[in-house]
């Protein structure tokens, strides 16, 4: 009975962990969200997993969400994912035939790996998405090229503090 209950705990567990969603891109928020329209006709934010790319207000903002406009705007897209955020956004990666369009944002030079989550990725992509950004780093690509850049979670935090000073 015991084997019984592990194998379809095994099995719920396996099935919850993964879900797919197919549709159109039908608006790039920045380098990092997508909204998408499924064949239902309900539109669904999407954060794309793993990478954080820098604020529209930050160096290489524009050129993040413009990047990711350019590879998968209007166009029917795969996004796995397993989990919403605080916000209820659907968090996932986002495929364009056949290609990580996530991974494609920090080869670039145009996202971080986002590493405050890497623990929610599989351990394949999470050495991928690492070696990637150390790739980029090397060869200062994308934002790479600035002395210092700023991760966004940073320049978010340094945002609010400046706020929070002048009241």
């Amino acid at each position: 009975m015991k084997i019984i209950l592990a194998l379809i705990f095994t099995f719920t567990t396996l099935t919850c962990l993964a879900d797919q969603l197919q549709g159109t891109i039908i608006k790039v928020t920045d380098g990092d969200t997508v909204n998408i329209l499924t064949s239902d006709n309900q539109t669904h934010k999407i954060r794309l997993s793993g990478i954080d790319a820098p604020e529209k207000s930050q160096a290489f903002g524009n050129k993040s969400k413009q990047a990711l406009a350019d590879d998968i705007d209007g166009k029917t897209v795969t996004v796995d994912f397993n989990k919403r955020d605080k916000y209820q956004r659907i968090v996932g990666k986002v495929i364009f035939n056949g290609k990580d369009v996530n991974l494609s944002q920090i080869k670039r030079g145009l996202a971080w790996h986002y590493k405050k989550y890497e623990n929610e990725q599989d351990v394949e992509d999470r050495s991928i998405y690492a070696n990637a950004e150390y790739q980029a780093q090397r060869d200062k690509v994308g934002l790479w090229s600035d002395a210092k850049p700023m991760p966004p979670w940073e320049f978010r935090k340094f945002k609010r503090s400046k706020l929070r000073s002048k009241w």
